[in-house]
């Protein structure tokens, strides 16, 4: 009888124990809710509720002088007009090539640039300060307005500016080169100047994550400089890459204001559309087009997290 009863005690106090950290589990849960509630509610407010609106809005009717709160799908049978052509491509299929085709050129620039950055800073600065010091330049550009970044590139390529003139100078042109300034180039570059640090600083995040040992162990089996940052160092980046290329496409889709400035008010773009529509006071007519932009994006950042488990590497 001994030996049936000691089993009972012994097992007697895992009862409360367990409803203990049930209780702990449960509070542990609720303080998580309440903490993340103030951010869930400006969340709500200031994105899913400007969202749901546009949204709305996009399915509204409206002509020369007002808009008419009712349901009709005509606003997006407009953004797709004789897109079903693939000999003459419509007018939304054309401003989506060029603002892809910014798109594309502003990727490749800025990962470039922000992986050689990355690379020089997480790898070959070994100073903390010195990093932060770096850091801080590259910080320092956003301490004026976009606006204001790119209205002095003007001075540097107009047809009179300083680059012109040096070329000039130089002996290596005998007129000003006209496609530096309003054209195709004035606007990438921009769109470099604007977006770099975007991808510079979730790229070293990543690299500053990498094991130095995984580097000498690369080393040790005979590997050299470009297999070990080929297969060892750009593989373990990949989340960071994944993250900067969302902020520079999400960002460069959306523009119109650099669009605008440094294209002389003539290359078109998905984002300099919808202003101009926004500026005529059709507003059904740019939020339709702005969900069609939304999916786009939605689309593009889908595709690269199919790619990488963004959940999975951090």
């Amino acid at each position: 009888m001994t030996d049936a009863v000691l089993p009972a005690l012994a097992e007697t106090p895992a009862a409360p124990a367990a409803a203990s950290l049930t209780a702990k589990t449960r509070r542990r849960r609720a303080l998580a809710y309440v903490q993340a509630a103030p951010m869930a509610f400006v969340f709500a407010a200031f994105f899913l509720v400007p969202l749901l609106l546009t949204l709305i809005v996009s399915f509204w009717e409206y002509n020369e002088y007002e808009i008419i709160p009712s349901f009709t799908v005509q606003n997006y049978v407009d953004v797709f007009d004789g897109c079903l052509s693939v000999a003459d491509p419509c007018t939304t299929v054309r401003t989506y090539l060029s603002t892809l085709k910014f798109c594309a050129l502003t990727w490749a620039f800025t990962l470039l640039i922000g992986f050689t950055v990355a690379y020089f800073v997480a790898f070959h600065v070994r100073s903390a300060t010195m990093q932060m010091a770096l850091f801080l330049v590259c910080t320092i550009p956003f301490w004026t307005s976009n606006v204001i970044r790119m209205i002095s590139w003007i001075p540097l390529l107009g047809r009179n500016g300083l680059v012109n003139d040096s070329l000039q100078g130089l002996g290596l042109i005998d007129r000003p080169i006209e496609g530096l300034l309003y054209s195709d180039f004035a606007v990438v570059l921009a769109f470099v100047h604007l977006n770099t640090v975007f991808m510079i600083v979730p790229i070293f995040n990543s690299m500053a994550r990498i094991d130095r040992a995984l580097i000498e162990a690369a080393y040790d089996a005979g590997a050299s400089g470009w297999q070990t940052l080929w297969h060892v160092v750009v593989p373990l980046t990949k989340p960071g890459i994944a993250i900067g290329s969302i902020f520079v496409i999400t960002l460069v889709m959306g523009d119109f204001v650099t669009v605008g400035v440094m294209g002389g008010q003539q290359i078109a773009s998905v984002g300099k559309v919808i202003q101009v529509q926004m500026s005529a006071l059709q507003l059904p007519a740019a939020a339709a087009n702005a969900v069609v932009l939304l999916g786009a994006v939605m689309l593009m950042i889908v595709a690269m997290t199919r790619l990488i488990d963004l959940r999975k590497e951090l």
